[in-house]
């Protein structure tokens, strides 16, 4: 059973830095991509950055300069490194990976941007 599990969810003031963690498992290079989605109340699903198998990253233009991922492959895991938050980026966020069997979400893990 593939699992991925998010975690680092916190409450954070505007401005301040958040580190999130997706830990697989299984090898996280087994996966073709794992990417990083947020939801926020009422709101869809978006992407917010992406990363494949082979290193090549991508983000989304409102959060590129500001957000980093990072991978531990000793550790399973996919970090996604948030500075500079903003109160209009409070949401649930999601780690979601892909690999020739399926894809595979985790429960997401709230992240609060507020004074």
């Amino acid at each position: 059973q593939v699992q991925v599990v998010e975690s680092g969810g916190a409450l954070v003031q505007p401005g301040g830095s958040l580190r999130l963690s997706c830990a697989a498992s299984l090898s996280i290079f087994r996966f073709y991509g794992m990417a990083w989605y947020r939801q926020a109340p009422g709101k869809q699903r978006k992407l917010v950055a992406h990363i494949t198998s082979g290193g090549t990253t991508n983000y989304a233009p409102s959060v590129k300069g500001r957000f980093t991922m990072s991978r531990d492959s000793a550790k399973n895991t996919l970090y996604l490194q948030m500075n500079s938050l903003k109160p209009e980026e409070t949401a649930v966020y999601y780690c979601k990976a892909k690999r020739s069997g399926g894809i595979y979400w985790g429960q997401g893990t709230q992240v609060t941007v507020s004074s």
